[in-house]
């Protein structure tokens, strides 16, 4: 499928991942960096872990990942959650990790740790959330795949969930894709061909909590990833989703508008949903979070992607980026709710303002400060600051 040199050539890899490791477990360490990517790297475990709390902290260069400075450069990595590694396979493992500067509080860039707060406070509200996941396909000339070179396919509109020669491309990335993130243990529901031609979606959930269940999203059936694991499972996705790209010599684009003009940009869609929300009469709870979404609009602007406004111009299916709306079925609006929802009068909510790079700590993290409450500051006890 591609032509690019940077194909890595798993062929030549595959007698050597059938070596005998002899009882070693390869664990690979992922975190979030400073622009919003993910770094890994691997260490040698003796023995198979029997759980996250089995694996030891480790460390990083903050200088190099644009997380610290050079006279202070340590960060620390704590694992919170590990899977199956679809790559090396066998007992080897993938370890998502949080951020943590020497003086013992969160990184700048360590958002999930907020989030967590946040999803503590606020547990007996049950809060389920499901993430829709744009992005694009590129070829090492940074255009989308199956375009033509310089120029430009024909308009939008035989693409979206299209089937087809000149219709669809890289469908092998994606099934690849969708086939690890199975295998590692995440809840993807789904994926489908988007509306612009080379740009895709998965989508994160349903399912609750950290043990997965699936299920039609229906008004009280629905169940979506609660807390922090929907975001946890949206940066695996993404990092498998960059690592099997690797494999096809492809580029990953998470850019909210990756191709100016009569294109469609690409989003992270936040869906939400609480238990009061769920129950019959729920439209009103479902109401009464859009009048607190409202005046807290600009706020959420800030934390929901870098290059968002290109992307939300009240065309090509976004609201404008100046103005909170809301509506039944109108994907023009900064916030849907889906029609079956309203004739139930009960359910959840669509955001439909999210960019596609948005962190998806932030986006859960804020949605809950809004509708629930803010917090109060944390103290951390700096005076054991690690040498």
């Amino acid at each position: 499928m591609a032509e690019s040199k940077t194909v890595s050539n798993t062929g030549n890899l595959e007698k050597y991942r059938k070596l005998d490791q002899k009882g070693a477990v390869l664990a690979e360490y992922i975190w979030i960096d400073g622009s919003n990517g993910v770094r890994t790297k691997t260490k040698t475990l003796k023995k198979v872990p029997k759980s996250v709390d089995e694996l030891s902290e480790w460390n990083f260069d903050g200088s190099s990942t644009g997380q610290a400075p050079g006279d202070n450069s340590d960060v620390y990595i704590r694992p919170v959650a590990m899977y199956p590694d679809p790559f090396r396979g066998g007992e080897n493992i993938l370890v998502l990790t949080e951020t943590w500067d020497p003086d013992g509080s969160p990184n700048k860039f360590n958002y999930r740790h907020d989030a967590a707060r946040q999803m503590d406070a606020n547990a007996s509200h049950h809060v389920w959330f499901g993430l829709e996941q744009e992005y694009t396909l590129l070829d090492e000339y940074d255009w989308p795949y199956g375009w033509p070179k310089g120029g430009f396919p024909g308009p939008q509109g035989p693409y979206y969930c299209g089937v087809g020669t000149g219709k669809v491309y890289c469908r092998d990335i994606v099934e690849a894709h969708y086939k690890a993130c199975i295998y590692a243990g995440l809840n993807i529901s789904g994926v489908n061909a988007e509306v612009m031609p080379a740009q895709w979606e998965f989508q994160i959930g349903p399912c609750e909590g950290i043990e997965c269940k699936i299920t039609r999203p229906s008004c009280d059936k629905t169940i979506v990833l609660i807390g922090t694991a929907v975001g946890d499972h949206l940066w695996m996705a993404r990092f498998l989703l960059h690592r099997v790209a690797e494999e096809f010599g492809a580029k990953i684009s998470f850019s909210p508008k990756p191709i100016p003009g009569p294109w469609n940009g690409a989003g992270l869609h936040a869906n939400f949903s609480s238990e009061e929300m769920r129950k019959p009469g729920g439209m009103k709870h479902i109401e009464a979070a859009m009048k607190k979404l409202e005046p807290r609009h600009m706020d959420h602007m800030k934390v929901y992607g870098e290059g968002n406004l290109e992307r939300m111009t009240g065309e090509h299916e976004t609201a404008s980026a100046d103005t909170f709306t809301w509506g039944i079925a109108d994907r023009g609006s900064s916030v849907r709710v889906p029609r079956q929802c309203a004739k139930d009068g009960c359910g959840y909510f669509e955001d439909r303002r999210p960019a596609s790079n948005a962190d998806p700590y932030q986006i859960t993290g804020i949605l809950m400060e809004t509708i629930y409450g803010g917090l109060p500051e944390e103290n951390f006890d700096k005076s054991d600051e690690k040498k």
